[in-house]
């Protein structure tokens, strides 16, 4: 397993031998760096990092011991922010800047995590605020159980102090700031720099293979969940109960009756062609319902077993009058209702469109989604 460092850098690249650093104490080896920065931390990362020798990166590998072959690390590694002309943009001033950093901070986060054979070490120790939520945005979005989210803390006194950048082997006596801002000189050995891991909730294992075709923004990837799978309505005579979402809402023979006759009008709207949203073709007057009763008798039959109609009581489901099937939909609602919760049971309840006299009634859910069982 191969072990990726990416990086928020502003104008202190310390942030970045600082998590290495603090990496190495921890037994962490780290195989890669990789940077997001702007044009004027790009020109810090070359000069102070990069720059030969004198380079703060390579004399801590030199100090310390480590080959620097064993690390992926060159000017390569350091990814730019540019505005849509392709110029490098020097600081994050405005809004446009920032969606141009969290497209970078996206796409570098799906890059580096599409290898199963690697850990990616997000750091968010440096530059703006905005640039480290937008990395750590992109490490909810694509990161791995493999991967971690860190932060680097180091006394306050050697903080983006612009002669350390890590602590050496052998103690040095440097200018440092105290609480007042005055000057003052301190050891290096006093210096505490300590990798915090941040906790963070991933996405990634709930987004389809679709989406890990290419990067995304965190609208769209968070739409996709939000829209989820649609789930079907099962309306079941013989058991006389609804399924919908793993739940289950019994209802009483006459009420699953007239249910079943609203989804099977529901079920054979002749529009194949149109979606079913905000359409009430399917929904009928109370004087089409009162025509149809024998329908609805019909089923109720098959729910609570055949008997003379003569015997069957008067004013109920086989003769319903407006007034009684008024009731018998609030019954009706008032259990979905309960059994579904107030958000969901919108689109399952017997509904109403238009006003008197021309009222009519139908179930608004989507005829795909409903599905009958005699």
């Amino acid at each position: 397993m191969k072990n990726i460092l990416l990086a928020v850098v502003g104008l202190s690249p310390q942030v970045v031998t600082e998590t290495l650093y603090a990496l190495h104490q921890e037994q962490r080896k780290v195989h890669a760096i990789h940077i997001i920065t702007t044009r004027n931390g790009k020109e810090r990362v070359y000069s102070d990092l990069l720059g030969g020798e004198k380079g703060a990166y390579f004399r801590y590998l030199k100090e310390y011991g480590i080959a620097p072959s064993s690390i992926v690390f060159s000017h390569n590694n350091v990814h730019v922010i540019h505005d849509s002309s392709g110029n490098e943009i020097p600081d994050i001033t405005s809004e446009e800047d920032n969606e141009l950093l969290l497209q970078l901070c996206m796409e570098k986060a799906f890059s580096l995590t599409s290898d199963p054979d690697t850990a990616v070490f997000f750091s968010v120790a440096g530059g703006r605020k905005t640039m480290s939520s937008c990395l750590a945005l992109a490490a909810q979005m694509y990161g791995r159980s493999q991967d971690r989210l860190y932060h680097v803390l180091v006394s306050p006194e050697f903080e983006s102090n612009r002669d350390f950048y890590y602590p050496p082997r052998l103690s040095v006596l440097i200018e440092v700031r105290d609480t007042t801002g005055q000057p003052v000189y301190k050891e290096t050995q006093f210096a505490n720099v300590r990798l915090i891991p941040l906790p963070f909730i991933s996405i990634r294992d709930r987004l389809t293979p679709e989406h890990l075709k290419e990067p995304a923004d965190p609208a769209s990837l968070m739409l996709s969940l939000v829209r989820g799978r649609k789930h079907t309505v099962d309306i079941n005579l013989a058991d006389q109960k609804i399924q919908y979402k793993g739940m289950e809402c019994d209802l009483q023979p006459a009420h699953i009756a007239l249910y079943a006759f609203f989804a099977s009008l529901k079920k054979d709207c002749d529009f194949k062609d149109k979606s079913c949203k905000n359409c009430t073709d399917c929904f009928i007057e109370w004087q089409e319902i009162e025509n149809r009763l024998s329908e609805i008798a019909g089923l109720y039959a098959k729910v609570a077993g055949i008997r003379p109609m003569e015997e069957m009581e008067k004013g109920g489901i086989t003769s319903l009058s407006q007034e009684n099937f008024k009731s018998y939909k609030s019954r009706i609602a008032k259990k979905i209702k309960a059994c579904f919760g107030e958000y969901s049971s919108k689109s399952l309840v017997i509904d109403s469109s238009g006003k008197r006299p021309d009222t009519r009634y139908g179930i608004a859910m989507d005829k795909d989604l409903l599905r009958l069982k005699y």
